[in-house]
C-alpha cells in the first residue's frame, strides 16, 4: 500500500485481474473440496478469497466451465449443484502451476 492507504493503480489492476478476472480458479478450488450450489458461490468465494464477484458473473463462469466439461451439474431437489470433473481437476492444477511459475519469475 502507498502512504495514503490506497494501492497504486497498477497493483489495483493486477489485483482485479487475478481475482475478478479469474473467477474460474476460485470456483474450481472451492469445488475441489465440495459440491457447490451456484447461488451460494459468490459468498463462498468472498469467504475463501476475500473478493465478491457478482452473482451474474458467477453464473456466466459456471455456464462456461460446464460447457468446457470442467464441471458437471445435477439437481438435488430444486437446487442445482456443481462439482469438479477430472478435466476440471487438471485445469485447476495447471492454473495453479502457471501462477506459481510466474510468481517465481517475478
Amino acid at each position: 500500500m502507498s502512504m495514503n492507504g490506497k494501492q497504486p493503480k497498477p497493483v489495483a489492476r493486477l489485483s482485479h485481474s487475478l481475482t475478478h478476472g479469474n473467477i474460474w480458479l476460485a470456483a474450481l478450488s472451492i469445488m475441489k473440496k465440495k459440491k457447490v450450489y451456484a447461488y451460494a458461490l459468490p459468498e463462498e468465494i468472498s469467504r475463501a478469497f476475500g473478493y465478491s464477484p457478482s452473482k451474474l458473473m458467477v453464473y456466466f463462469v459456471l455456464y462456461k466451465l460446464e460447457d468446457e466439461k470442467l464441471i458437471s451439474s445435477k439437481f438435488e431437489g430444486r437446487r442445482k449443484y456443481y462439482e469438479l470433473t477430472p478435466s476440471g481437476k487438471k485445469a485447476l492444477f495447471d492454473g495453479k502451476k502457471k501462477l506459481s511459475d510466474l510468481s517465481k519469475k517475478l
